[in-house]
């Protein structure tokens, strides 16, 4: 086949994350990605992730922005939230 592109789709399963999403339905949504084992339990040996997404509006449509968040709690997501979103802004533009 031309250009035989092989693609490993092997899950690595010491990297699994559960996701959640957290919105106030207004600029916010912000993605916690919780460490858990292959057997769906939480994995207490890794910290969580956090994510904080959000859409501009432009001529061309809604344009994405996300970053991740300097927290370790859903508490310090909020608080991180506004100057990370004011960061990655600026990186898009």
């Amino acid at each position: 086949m031309p250009g035989d592109n092989k693609i490993d789709f092997t899950v690595d399963k010491e990297n699994l994350y559960m996701e959640e999403g957290f919105t106030e339905l207004k600029v916010a949504s912000i993605r916690r990605l919780t460490p858990v084992t292959p057997e769906g339990e939480a994995d207490k040996s890794r910290f969580p992730v956090f994510i904080g997404v959000t859409q501009l509006m432009t001529s061309e449509g809604p344009v994405s922005v996300q970053a991740a968040l300097k927290a370790g709690t859903l508490a310090q997501a909020i608080e991180e939230f506004p100057a990370a979103m004011e960061k990655a802004m600026k990186e898009t533009i």
